[in-house]
């Protein structure tokens, strides 16, 4: 079975840091072509680029889209002009309690985390088509499967992603085209290393347990994800192993979503 996806173009959005970068990362170096997205346009997004392309001898260029913007989200991959895979990863959070939710954080979230995904899949879509092949691959979350309290558009876009993938999964069943979401659960990023000291002093606990019994609660596993593991699972989604699998939500979790 052939595993290599050498040689195609790869549009990962949200990806000059965390989780879209990783998984840039991964893909570079299985010898796809990538486009990075977010939306600044410093000297050091551009950087990124270069710097994954000497480094894995593909080509890498950055794009700068914002993702709030459905006209934007389009000319992203418009500029592209190729997309053989579409990792749909940019995000944006905001945790309050509903009655008091700021209605331009809810826009925001809702633009961000999902009617992105349904402009850029818009668009990707035909030069799949043209091209006979493609991957869409959506970073939902396992707020996608689950809901938490306070977080209520995000666990709003993040359901509809997958709603979406499933949608797109069945358009698309006939042809050599699959559409999936990956729900990972709590993620190992800069962005949360930097908070367990906090979390940690907020409580009055060590760091160890911080994680534990406070950011890892409802991960039973009690080990983070880390950005590694969900890159090979969108690299495993991208190769002809999978071409069988389509509308699905995978669960990266440890065992968050099984209770």
């Amino acid at each position: 079975m052939n595993m290599s996806i050498k040689g195609k173009t790869a549009v990962i959005t949200g990806s000059n840091s965390g989780i879209g970068l990783g998984i840039a990362e991964v893909l570079a170096r299985a010898g796809v072509n990538v486009v990075l997205n977010s939306f600044t346009d410093s000297k050091e997004d551009h950087a990124l680029a270069a710097r994954i392309a000497q480094e894995t001898g593909v080509e890498a260029r950055y794009i700068q889209a914002d993702m709030s913007n459905g006209d934007q989200c389009r000319a992203l991959i418009a500029k592209a002009g190729t997309c053989d895979i579409l990792v749909n990863n940019a995000g944006i959070q905001h945790v309050c309690p509903i009655d008091t939710f700021p209605v331009d954080k809810w826009n925001a979230i809702i633009a961000v985390n999902m009617n992105s995904v349904f402009h850029t899949t818009a668009m990707a879509l035909p030069l799949m088509r043209k091209a006979g092949w493609g991957r869409i691959v959506n970073i939902a979350s396992g707020h996608g499967l689950r809901a938490s309290p306070f977080k209520a558009a995000y666990v709003t876009a993040k359901h509809g992603v997958v709603g979406m993938t499933k949608t797109v999964g069945l358009e698309t069943a006939k042809e050599p085209i699959t559409c999936n979401a990956v729900c990972p659960g709590y993620v190992l990023t800069p962005l949360v290393e930097a908070q367990i000291p906090d979390t940690a002093k907020q409580y009055g606990i060590s760091e160890e347990e911080a994680i534990e019994k406070v950011i890892l609660a409802k991960q039973p596993s009690k080990e983070f994800v880390t950005v590694e593991q969900l890159a090979g699972t969108v690299l495993f989604l991208c190769s002809d192993a999978a071409a069988q699998i389509t509308g699905s939500a995978i669960a990266v979790d440890g065992g968050w979503t099984a209770a």
